[in-house]
This record gives C-alpha cells, structure tokens and sequence, in this order.
C-alpha cells in the first residue's frame, strides 16, 4: 500500500525541525494525544465527577491600577489561564478567555461557573497579550476582537496561530514565533518563546497544523514563567527552563483538567507534577492556573486546589509559594 500523503498545513509553512516534520508539529521525545477510539472511551466512561453549575469566586471583581512601575509584580487572576500580570509600566495578559463557553458553539461546550475575575471593561490598557495555542479554552476569538477594538495590544503567540487570528480579527498586531525565539518589548522587557507539551487543533482536520508553546517574560524586576498548557514530559522542560533562564521570581503553571491520567497526561500535568516543575525551574513562587472555572475532564471542582496542598506539605514548600488564585484575586509578589 502507499505511503499515507501527509496533510496539507493550512496555518504553516516552514522547514522541518525537531519538533515540525515538515507538515505537523509534534513533541521530541514525547507523546501526542491518543487516538478517536481513546477520546470515545474517556467519554463514555461515565467517570466524570459533578461539578456545581455556578461556583462564585470568594474575590470582588478586581479593578486594576493603570500601570505597575519599575520592578513591582502584579498579578491579577481572571479565571482558568486567563491572568493580567503588571510591571515595569506593562500590561500584559495570557491567554484571554472572557467568553461564556470555551467551544466552537455558543449553545454548547464547557461553560463558566464563575465570571471572569477582573470585568472586560475594567481592564487597564493591554500593551501585550500572550497566546500559548489554538485550543478554545485558550484562543478566544471573539475576546482577541475585543481587545483589539479596545487596546490594540501587541500578541505574541507560537507558529500558526497567526494565521487563525489574523483571518478572524483583521487588523491585530501579531508577532509569531518558533520555541527559543525572542521578542523585545521595551527597555529591559522581552518575551521567550519556550516549548510546553501538548498540542493544537481547532477542528478535526487541523490537529497539529499550529504550534503550542510557554513564554518566559524577562522584566528589569525578575523573570516570569508562563508554561501554558502543558503534560509535565518527565520534567524535561522544567529543567531546560532552569538551564536557559536560571530560575524565576514567579511562575504561572497549570494544576487541573488532569484525570483520567491514562488519557491526560501527555498533555495536561496534575498538581504533584506541577508541584515537582516549580522546584525543577527554580521559582520562587507560583500561581496555579486551569483549574476552577471550565469543567473540561474528571476530577471534582476544588480536587486540584487539595492535591496541590498535599504535594506542597510532601516537599516541605510552605503554602503560600504556590497558590491556587481564584478569579479577582490579587497577587503581590514579593521581590527576590
């Protein structure tokens, strides 16, 4: 029988490399998702927990300053990957989602238990948006056009999911870019662009056509790690964060939408794992983030915010380097 025609890529065109055969991106090393047959025996295997319909944030809505100047952190969490993190007088924020479902559909798909922590209206002006890769509950298209209408940011994102935004919101600043590239943004400021372990698709016929990626955002006050989404890959990345950055002053890593781990875990880490990237990237403090506000796999709502303790007593970290932010809290991180 012949050899299989590779897809056509609708997003990207480029040489291959050692994550991108020419055609579709993939993982060195590591795992891709598994196969239909595998989705349909996740789904119907009835072990999804119930989650409350509406589960409000004990945080008011926040209101942010304007600006946060010179080496002050602030971090603001708005609900799932969705953050608003200020210093050096930036504004930039990961992954926005402010829609009610993350989906192709607006009648169906995960839907909020909780609004969105900081109100679309009430942002201060974006300079920067950060999108990790195409996935609803990450590429939020009808929010990028918002912002754009509003703030004109800036939106560094991985190869190929320019050409999703570009076609959806004309007129967006885009600057995309392939794993261990850097972005300058201001004087002292700039964006890595770092791989993650996961993957991409919009639809069922574009799976892996665009990349996934973490961002490292260097700041004259520290470094910031976003990993995005990602499957904890043995801790490779972990580790090669801390060999090109040396540590950080603060990380934004994903501590839900974990079980069952036989289908998960080569895309979605679970707290013990993100517990384990934290000491393995040298940072001093982290947020946990995708938890909390979309039901999108089995374990209970506050599942994640319990392992995630458990793992921090295991290590000896004390609780408050690494907190489980619900939507409208604020964060001042201290300095290091």
């Amino acid at each position: 029988m012949a050899a299989r025609k590779k897809a056509a890529n609708r997003y990207y065109s480029g040489p291959p490399s050692d994550h991108f055969d020419g055609s579709l991106f993939f993982n060195p090393g590591g795992r891709m998702p598994g196969p239909f047959k595998d989705l349909l025996k996740w789904q119907f295997s009835g072990q999804r927990s119930k989650w409350p319909a509406a589960s409000p944030s004990p945080f008011a809505q926040a209101k942010p300053a304007a600006a946060v100047e010179g080496a002050d952190l602030v971090v603001t969490m708005v609900g799932h990957s969705t953050l608003l993190i200020q210093t050096a007088g930036l504004n930039i924020l990961t992954d926005p989602v402010w829609s009610e479902r993350t989906s192709p559909f607006s009648f169906a798909g995960p839907r909020r238990v909780n609004p969105p922590g900081i109100a679309l209206g009430d942002l201060p002006a974006i300079d920067l948006v950060l999108v990790s890769h195409n996935h609803y509950d990450h590429l939020d298209l009808a929010t990028l056009r918002q912002l754009q209408e509003k703030h004109d940011p800036l939106v560094v994102t991985p190869l190929g999911n320019d050409a999703i935004i570009a076609a959806a919101v004309p007129g967006t600043r885009l600057s995309a870019h392939d794993w261990g590239d850097r972005v300058d943004v201001s004087d002292g400021t700039a964006i890595h662009v770092e791989p993650a372990h996961h993957w991409s698709a919009r639809g069922a016929r574009d799976r892996r056509m665009a990349l996934w990626a973490g961002f490292v955002i260097e700041t004259p006050g520290g470094k910031v790690y976003f990993a995005g989404d990602t499957g904890f890959h043995g801790g490779i990345n972990y580790r090669l964060m801390a060999e090109r950055h040396g540590g950080f002053r603060f990380a934004i890593l994903p501590i839900g939408a974990y079980e069952p781990r036989w289908f998960m875990a080569p895309q979605h880490q679970n707290p013990e794992e993100a517990v384990q990237g934290m000491s393995l990237c040298n940072a001093a403090f982290a947020a946990g983030c995708h938890w909390g506000t979309f039901q999108l796999t089995d374990e209970p709502f506050d599942e994640p915010v319990r392992k995630l303790a458990e793992a921090l007593d295991g290590r000896g970290i004390p609780q408050e380097r690494f907190r489980a932010l619900r939507p409208g809290e604020i964060w001042e991180v201290p300095r290091i």
